[in-house]
């Protein structure tokens, strides 16, 4: 008779071998799953994007120096081990295996592939005979950030099979799933109950539960799919369909927990929005119209009430209303775990709804929040990244040589090339502004290759040239920025629709190799008041947010009061200043009157503010940088424009 301390568990070993065997034979063929769902837009087919222009350049340094020369066997050591409780370690590999798995859906490098062969095989190995990987002890399953740890690794496996088929893979991610069904659903413990903050770490095991039944057609991961989303919405559960129907600010749908870093806190920014990530993926198989509605409403709320000027958020990493506290140092500011999912939840809201908001979200983070947190090399990744003070990459975790954000940065980056230029039923949508060239399938099945020209947001002239095999009648989207408020567009025979900013200009003609149009964008600098209020402003050229940066000169970066020379609408004229090189970006010369001796004598000089990205990016303690610049008011002049 076994030792009845040990009942609990032998249940579990044997109700997780049976449910991953089931899942083993009942297994159809891959794409068995056909969606309810279509997405608006898709991205380009693996290899058939290049991105040649700066943000090209970033990404190349980052799969070059930040994903190939990780050391594989240091992040699949713990799961040979399996002596934790409560760290976090399980989630390294699948955070950074899937950015390399975008790295080669990007550039079909065979030696990514290599590299992912080993890595697949290498994990599978831990795999125990009842189907579990992870790295915590038997009697501490369940616990802390262990379903969040076989949540990266199932990511990773079904990432694997996705970049090339690998049936290994695939049968491994099966038998995870099949052994964490045996410990969590129905009569069994609750997964809202587990892990971390209110159950939402955990429960962010949607999404690849539903990219298993993406491939398997298996109705038992879709019904445990369904089982997580009607935890959610118990009295115990983070409520995330209700609450975002209700209209509830994310940052207020629960009351501020006893203790920070726990399961009493709702607010968590990262785990709230991989829960939505994996509704995102449930609507595609179901078409329930309440989880689409959900997920807009949530991403509307986090962009009017969280996110900042960089394209980012959270203040130790969770909302708090932050928008409108930009101007006040915080804690822990701009988490890049926030800021990579924040981006990958708008590319999820991209494919969905095919409209331009998402991409301008996209676009503002990646350029602002996401490089600002990279070195210049492509290396690493910052923890944390503020609006003032100082760059600083943060500390090491669980005992490895890298922190939960170094690990998801590229992951972020790497969802530019699935988003700069789209497919759609109608021709190519063009989101991101970027020397390229792309290959979009019609549905014609006419192939056209779309070629950019452009130093964009350096300069906001943009030629699209438009080569497809075979002359054809289809209409070319191209997204006007919301903040460009004078835009032109020519091309010659074409039908173009009024570039409205905020929407996309549609662009129809009978398209033949070569034929081009000319987009010149309004990159006006932009006076932006505090939305808090405050007598503090900032400065946006574009997508660019500018900081004041210590290595510039021209006066004290952080206590200097200044009056903007701006006219009545806000709008600023930048003068560029090439006298300074890498590691800046850009520089501008910002036309202000200051007088702190109170008299006014009308003269204007200059201070000099660069790309929020380069700003600080020496990482040495040494050098300040400050977005957001105190100003004197002037009561007898109209207040700079929003």
């Amino acid at each position: 008779m076994p030792d009845s301390r040990f009942l609990p568990h032998i249940k579990s070993l044997v109700a997780a071998l049976v449910l991953a065997a089931s899942l083993l034979a009942g297994a159809q063929d891959p794409l068995m799953a056909h969606p309810a769902v279509q997405d608006r837009l898709q991205p380009p087919a693996p290899g058939e994007i290049r991105l040649e222009g700066y943000l090209g350049k970033k990404i190349d340094l980052c799969i070059r120096n930040r994903i190939m020369p990780q050391d594989v066997e240091h992040l699949i050591e713990p799961f040979r081990h399996r002596e934790e409780t409560r760290w976090w370690q399980s989630e390294f590999w699948g955070k950074w295996f899937t950015s390399l798995a975008l790295a080669y859906r990007y550039n079909q490098d065979p030696a990514l592939l290599s590299v992912m062969d080993s890595a697949t095989r290498g994990l599978i190995e831990t795999q125990t005979p009842d189907g579990y990987i992870g790295n915590y002890r038997p009697e501490a399953h369940l616990k802390q950030w262990d379903i969040w740890g076989r949540k990266y690794c199932l990511l990773g496996l079904i990432a694997r099979y996705d970049a090339d088929p690998d049936t290994a893979a695939l049968e491994a991610a099966k038998r995870l799933v099949g052994h964490l069904m045996g410990e969590v659903g129905p009569g069994k413990e609750n997964i809202v109950l587990t892990g971390n903050y209110r159950g939402m770490a955990s429960s962010s095991v949607l999404e690849p539960v539903i990219g298993l039944y993406r491939l398997t057609g298996d109705s038992r991961c879709l019904e445990f799919a369904k089982y997580i989303v009607r935890q959610w919405e118990t009295g115990e559960g983070p409520q995330l369909v209700s609450k975002a129907l209700a209209g509830v600010p994310v940052a207020r749908r629960f009351p501020i927990p006893k203790s920070w870093w726990s399961w009493e806190n709702g607010a968590k920014a990262y785990e709230m929005m991989s829960c939505y990530e994996g509704l995102c993926e449930l609507y595609r198989a179901t078409g329930e119209a309440d989880y689409l509605q959900a997920v807009l409403d949530t991403w509307g709320n986090i962009r009017e009430t969280e996110i900042n000027l960089a394209g980012s958020g959270s203040s130790q990493e969770c909302w708090y209303g932050g928008r409108k506290l930009q101007t006040v140092p915080v804690l822990h500011a701009m988490e890049t775990c926030v800021t990579a999912t924040w981006i990958k939840f708008c590319a999820q809201a991209l494919r969905l709804t095919g409209e331009p908001r998402y991409a301008e979200a996209i676009e503002q983070a990646v350029y602002n929040a996401l490089l600002g947190a990279m070195t210049p090399d492509g290396k690493d990744f910052a923890k944390y990244s503020p609006l003032q003070g100082r760059r600083s990459l943060g500390d090491n975790q669980c005992g490895m040589s890298l922190h939960c954000c170094n690990a998801n940065g590229p992951r972020g980056l790497l969802i530019a090339p699935q988003v700069a230029v789209m497919a759609s039923s109608e021709g190519p949508v063009v989101n991101i502004y970027e020397t390229s060239t792309t290959t979009i399938t019609l549905p014609s099945g006419n192939r056209v290759e779309i070629t950019q020209e452009t130093d964009y947001p350096r300069s906001g002239t943009v030629t699209v040239r438009v080569s497809p095999r075979l002359p054809e009648r289809f209409t070319l989207r191209l997204r006007i920025p919301e903040w460009s408020r004078r835009t032109v567009i020519s091309a010659p025979g074409a039908d173009i629709s009024d570039a409205v900013p905020g929407s996309y200009a549609r662009v129809a003609s009978r398209w033949k190799t070569q034929d081009s149009v000319t987009l010149k964008l309004d990159l006006r600098g932009k006076v932006i008041r505090d939305p808090g209020g405050s007598a503090e402003v900032a400065i946006m050229r574009g997508p660019i947010l500018l900081a004041r940066d210590s290595r510039l000169g021209v006066g004290d970066v952080d206590g200097e009061l200044q009056r903007l020379v701006a006219d009545e609408e806000g709008f600023i004229e930048l003068e560029p200043d090439t006298s300074f090189q890498e590691p800046f970006w850009m520089v501008f010369k910002v036309p202000v009157v200051d007088d702190p001796s109170g008299r006014d004598s009308g003269e204007k000089r200059m201070i000099r503010m660069c790309d929020f990205s380069s700003a600080g990016n020496t990482w040495e303690s040494e050098v300040r940088y400050r977005v957001w610049l105190p100003v004197l008011l002037d009561l007898s002049v109209p207040k700079p424009g929003h």
